[in-house]
């Protein structure tokens, strides 16, 4: 009827063919290196870490981190100090540390009631009274959130936006924890 044809799987590593070649029991559960969404390994000593560039592939210079003696940086319950992140958590390393920040606030503009009653008042007496309607007062309410990851730790805090302007300071700090990481 028909004719056996050759197994063209038999040659293939994963069936584990000849002994000698890898074979279905050369299989390791779990991540062999580190690839995209695992941790990397820091880098050894004799090579250099990541250097950002200006454009054209110029290295864009890094100023060494002065020593501190005192605190650098104090952003909710996370400070800096030295060579050294304090948290609640523990302890992390300052160097290769990641910072992120999100805003959690949001800022509502609305009339004052104080304003609602005068142009009442004066609307009855002078058609000038609705002029008070546009008296308005901003409000900001909510949170700032800081999270920092170093040394295979994590910590996050609060930090209650007061004004506007709360979140323009909390990256400024940032943006020096972020330097000072480097």
């Amino acid at each position: 009827m028909s004719e056996q044809q050759p197994n063209p799987y038999a040659s293939d590593p994963g069936q584990g063919g000849q002994p000698g070649m890898p074979g279905q029991g050369d299989y390791k559960w779990g991540p062999g290196e580190a690839s995209y969404g695992y941790p990397q390994p820091y880098p050894a000593a004799g090579h250099a870490p990541y250097q950002p560039t200006m454009g054209a592939g110029i290295p864009a210079p890094v100023p060494a981190p002065a020593p501190m003696n005192g605190a650098g940086v104090s952003l909710g319950d996370i400070t800096v100090v030295g060579d050294q992140i304090i948290t609640p958590s523990g302890n992390m390393p300052l160097r290769g540390a990641v910072w992120n920040a999100t805003d959690f606030s949001r800022t509502e503009e609305k009339i004052p009631t104080h304003a609602i009653i005068l142009a009442v008042i004066f609307f009855l007496f002078c058609l000038l009274g609705l002029l008070f309607l546009l008296m308005k007062e901003k409000k900001t309410t909510g949170y700032i959130q800081v999270s920092v990851t170093s040394g295979g730790r994590h910590h996050s805090t609060m930090i209650p936006a007061q004004d506007q302007s709360t979140f323009p300071w909390v990256m400024s700090q940032l943006n020096f924890a972020r330097s000072l990481s480097l």
